[in-house]
């Protein structure tokens, strides 16, 4: 933990960061991500499921993809997707004290809405120890790992890279904060032997991992 001593900023992502994807809250916007794309453009729901994934892998997120070859819009979109149920996020006030222990500011950096971070973190008990909510709408709807959102979120909130730590669940989207000089966090189940360069750590267990920081 000693290379995580300089940091006075913590930077985390959202969704299956700060909760397990196994709670699949993400299934249910997906869901309503084909249910939009077949009312939409009258698709069956394998073909609106094959440009959801398609666009996903291609633009970083569908509603990017919507947008670049279909024209949408993304306000109304965002608002339906996320109209779900955030009942399977569990209190977690272990995660939030870990947080809030962290010397320096704590902000969100999510390719979700505003709103919806804000239901996930109340969800946790976590909504008191964050300084800012980065969304999508704040970087123009172009997601991570285009290196556009990081150079957006530097300059807003005026972080310094070389004193920033960055956790994610998508390998990808570690890329750029490394080459930043941020360190790098990925949270998740990966084999820490078999890690890309740009990952600095690997943990399954957050909360464990940042009361760590401390110690």
């Amino acid at each position: 933990m000693s290379r995580l001593s300089h940091i006075d900023t913590w930077i985390f992502d959202l969704d299956n960061t700060l909760y397990p994807p196994s709670i699949k809250l993400f299934d249910q916007i997906a869901a309503r991500m084909n249910d939009m794309i077949m009312a939409r453009m009258g698709v069956s729901l394998a073909e609106a499921t094959r440009l959801r994934q398609g666009y996903f892998r291609k633009y970083g997120t569908t509603l990017r993809g919507l947008m670049m070859e279909h024209g949408w819009e993304p306000t109304a979109f965002l608002d339906y997707v996320h109209e779900i149920d955030y009942g399977p996020v569990e209190h977690h006030p272990a995660l939030g004290e870990a947080i809030a222990a962290l010397p320096g500011r704590k902000l969100i950096f999510t390719a979700g809405t505003r709103p919806h971070a804000r239901n996930v973190l109340a969800r946790l008990g976590c909504e008191s120890v964050f300084e800012e909510i980065f969304d999508i709408t704040d970087c123009h709807f172009i997601p991570k790992p285009d290196a556009r959102p990081y150079e957006i979120f530097l300059k807003r909130h005026a972080v310094k890279p070389e004193t920033a730590a960055f956790f994610e669940d998508i390998p990808d989207n570690l890329i750029v904060p490394r080459a930043l000089g941020m360190v790098t966090v990925l949270v998740g189940n990966e084999d820490a032997a078999l890690l890309p360069a740009h990952v600095d750590y690997v943990t399954a267990d957050l909360a464990g991992f940042l009361d760590g920081v401390l110690k």
